[in-house]
């Protein structure tokens, strides 16, 4: 039966490319996770008024955010294409895609780290630094602890966004369900093949959702 209605889907292949469209978008969250949070605490820590206030360190900083997150994500890929291949070796496959999943992803999820960490009453950090208390500890102990419902919602939105630049990426030769998509499905018209493939990138959005509100829900104690 199913065989009858997706004549030209194959299984195997299809199971492949679901799991390198997972091993893209994992390792990519990770690195954009440990990136974003390193950024968007610079951005709030230079800012003015704040513990590391820095005019020209905030500037530059702010500055490769805003270019990166602007550029259209398949635009970044072909200018990437250079230093992908000079880290990686080759522009196709898995792996060629992360230095572009990961650039164009954690400077958006910098800003979001940055809001949160705004949105922190400035009573706790004063607080602390009146108890004698670090940066390092104030970081630890009420900046990342305090913001970490916000910052699980702001990952958990990037993880989709991720998903769906696997997609694009695909469409350049770097795997997964896009590549699947559009060498099988739209250049050789098998309608079948886009369609399955488009039913389980919805399937792993759905999957990352869950996981991401579940999570937010049990750290948010507001």
């Amino acid at each position: 039966m199913l065989a009858n209605l997706l004549p030209n889907v194959q299984w195997e292949t299809m199971w492949a490319a679901t799991v390198e469209t997972l091993y893209m978008t994992g390792v990519a969250v990770a690195a954009t996770f440990v990136l974003g949070i390193v950024l968007g605490l610079l951005l709030f820590l230079t800012a003015k008024g704040n513990l590391w206030e820095n005019r020209f360190v905030n500037t530059v900083i702010a500055a490769f955010v805003n270019i990166f997150r602007s550029i259209p994500f398949i635009i970044l890929i072909i200018l990437l294409i250079p230093f992908t291949t000079w880290l990686v070796g080759t522009m196709l496959g898995a792996n060629a895609a992360l230095p572009a999943l990961v650039i164009g992803a954690a400077p958006f999820y910098a800003r979001m780290v940055e809001i949160a960490l705004r949105e922190i009453d400035k009573g706790v950090i004063e607080a602390a630094q009146a108890m004698g208390a670090s940066t390092w500890t104030i970081i630890w102990k009420v900046l990342l602890p305090e913001s970490l419902p916000a910052l699980v919602s702001g990952i958990t939105v990037t993880a989709v966004s991720l998903v769906s630049y696997t997609a694009m990426a695909g469409a350049i030769g770097a795997g997964g369900l896009g590549n699947l998509a559009y060498l099988e499905g739209f250049q050789r018209n098998h309608n079948d093949v886009t369609f399955v493939a488009t039913v389980l990138v919805l399937v792993i959005v759905f999957i990352i959702q869950l996981i991401g509100d579940f999570v937010t829900s049990k750290i948010d104690k507001r």
